[in-house]
């Protein structure tokens, strides 16, 4: 065991943010924090590594064993460049370094009756340098640099010169290649791209010392953690496996557990009740026998009122009308901002039930094509059409449709306002705003507040084509995980652009990949899209490959066969699984019903025979 957080609480005024955290964290294991906003889970992180002081609990650190720790926000700069900030971390191995080239500078003034003596120190200290890894440090902190997305001459940059952003990365860089035994990372993909994400995946999946990760990134914690402690609702559950394999297993605890305490509810009942009916003899013997089970329900266990869904946002999407077979046709567009050419001839076609995301690097026109479609930028040349009857649903990841000088209710009213006041104040209920909070002004309003606004006047549009800009920007987890089940249920025609890779896994049917001015269409999600690029360009050139275009003819016809098989598996796998899951709930409803009848006959035949 390399950590232990024992019993830990934290309050900050009357907010308890922190009850009762404990979990181990065991050498080589990488662990993500996980929880809704203001859950604590920065808080720990600064907690465990002394920072803030917990108010009750111990945090534990095996004797010897160092850690790193990078914060969401960087205030402090290290050395002159990006490379000497990352080398510094290594301080031990500079300074070994720098007597090693002093000793070899000196070598030739030793006398002969010394140079015996000398040679072995010299030698003792060059076999620590090596065995420390100081022959193979400055390039492993030229790799970790250039897989953050520094490379060249960017390695000589003052660091007075960067962004914050940029400052974000070469302190990720630097703690990486000081290689400690603990690293707790609080958001360390905020500041990447998705090469460099996809190179943290990796780097830190085969990280040899233990990795406690704080992030919103549910692909990327995917690929790299073996736990997951949940901090939701001030509690701390940990569950083994990845972040799909946490939402599964807290699938069924929750199921499990709202289940035992309705059963453990109706037991409470049904011994108030027996305890009242032997009270009403008013009997001696029956008296005991009312007291008797009394103090046994006393010393029951009462398990706490399972947590409901009803206090997160609840998001339906439907649509008024049917739309036609052809959705939009994006024919020859070319688009340029200030003389600089973001695309040119770009075409690419929407059929109804299609679920597209858009995907490519960042500058790459992504965000200016959905502009283009709503006609919220011009383009120069070629033409954009919608299909019959399609109705359009525009998410900005800007916001800039919402009224800065709005509450939340009058947003609502004024785009709806055959509204009455008690359905908007439903709608805004079911997006986690109620009493007072209809009242904020949207200029007052944070980004996930923002989000669900805009959110809400989507659901409200029933629109068949949903347009979407980044809309997991600023969601928590489980908003996030409620628009995707939202999104697979809806019946419309959906196209976005989205960085977040769990999302478009869960919810993509076609990949536009915008590379060089050209569209690449994958068939299938994510995960099929990555393995589709392996089989193209193999494994180390599947996301960067920004110089090889495959047309889309090309692609079609290699995913086309394979992609339909593979559907048509996933269907008939469904399809039994679905009836499996109906046919158990069916006969754990039946068991339920029959052991409480069996139960109450028992319980009514016991009571009989003792209250003479």
């Amino acid at each position: 065991m390399l950590l232990n957080v024992s019993h830990i609480y934290k309050s900050f005024g009357e907010d308890n943010i922190i009850k009762d955290a404990t979990f181990t964290v065991d050498e080589g294991s990488k662990v993500a924090i996980v929880g809704n906003n203001g859950t604590g889970k920065s808080t720990l992180l600064k907690i465990i590594i002394g920072e803030l002081p917990a108010d009750e609990g111990e945090v534990t650190l095996k004797k010897d064993a160092t850690f790193g720790y990078l914060a969401q926000y960087q205030e402090d700069s290290f050395g002159t460049n990006i490379l000497d900030t990352v080398l510094n971390a290594r301080e031990d191995l500079l300074s070994m370094e720098k007597r090693l080239s002093e000793m070899e500078q000196a070598m030739s003034d030793i006398a002969p009756s010394e140079m015996s003596s000398f040679m072995d120190n010299y030698h003792k200290l060059q076999h620590q340098f090596d065995l420390q890894g100081g022959y193979t440090f400055r390039s492993e902190a030229i790799g970790i640099l250039k897989g953050l997305g520094f490379e060249g001459d960017d390695l000589q940059k003052s660091m007075n010169e960067l962004s914050g952003g940029q400052k974000t990365r070469v302190s990720l860089g630097r703690l990486l290649a000081s290689s400690p035994d603990l690293l707790l990372l609080d958001e360390p993909i905020n500041h990447l791209d998705l090469n460099s994400i996809v190179w943290l995946e990796g780097y830190l999946a085969s990280y040899k010392g233990s990795v406690i990760i704080v992030a919103h990134d549910r692909y990327f914690l995917d690929k790299i953690v073996d736990h997951v402690v949940d901090l939701s609702y001030g509690k701390t559950n940990v569950y083994n496996g990845n972040y799909t394999a946490y939402v599964e297993q807290k699938a069924v605890y929750q199921l499990t557990y709202e289940r035992s305490y309705e059963k453990q509810q109706k037991e409470i009942e049904h011994q108030k009740a027996v305890i009242e009916k032997l009270q009403s003899f008013n009997r001696e013997k029956s008296i005991k026998r009312a007291e008797s089970r009394k103090k046994l329900l006393d010393k029951m266990d009462i398990m706490d009122a399972p947590d409901k869904d009803s206090d997160g946002m609840r998001l339906t999407l439907e649509i008024e009308k049917e739309s036609g077979k052809d959705v939009l046709d994006f024919s020859h567009v070319t688009k340029s901002y200030d003389d600089k050419n973001i695309f040119t001839d770009l075409s690419f076609t929407v059929h109804k039930g299609d679920r597209i995301a858009i995907l490519g690097d960042n500058g790459t026109g992504k965000t200016t094509i959905l502009k283009c479609i709503n006609g919220l930028t011009t383009f120069e040349t070629g033409e954009i059409k919608f299909g019959a009857n399609v109705t359009v649903g525009y998410y900005d990841q800007e916001q800039q449709g919402l009224t800065e000088s709005n509450t939340v209710f009058d947003e609502l009213h004024d785009a709806y306002p055959f509204l009455t006041e008690t359905k908007v104040r439903n709608t805004l209920a079911a997006f986690m705003f109620t009493e007072d909070d209809v009242f904020k002004r949207i200029s007052d309003l944070s980004g996930g507040e923002r989000g669900r606004v805009s959110l809400a006047k989507l659901m409200l549009s029933k629109s068949n084509f949903l347009i979407l800009d980044e809309p997991t920007n600023h969601l928590d987890m489980d908003s996030k995980e409620k628009l995707e089940d939202a999104l697979n249920e809806y019946d419309g025609t959906l196209l976005y652009v989205s960085h977040d890779r769990y999302f478009v896994n869960r919810t993509a049917n076609v990949i536009l990949e915008l590379s060089n001015g050209a569209f690449t269409k994958y068939l299938g999600n994510y995960d099929d899209y990555i393995a589709k690029k392996e089989q193209l360009f193999g494994e180390s050139n599947a996301l960067n490959n920004g110089a090889a275009v495959v047309s889309n003819e090309t692609a079609s016809k290699l995913d086309y066969k394979e992609q339909k098989r593979i559907e048509a598996e996933k269907r008939k796998l469904q399809n039994q699984i679905n009836k499996i899951e109906d046919e158990i709930e069916k006969l754990e409803a039946e068991k339920a019903t029959d052991i409480d009848k069996q139960l109450e006959a028992l319980y009514e035949k016991w009571e009989e025979l003792n209250m003479d």
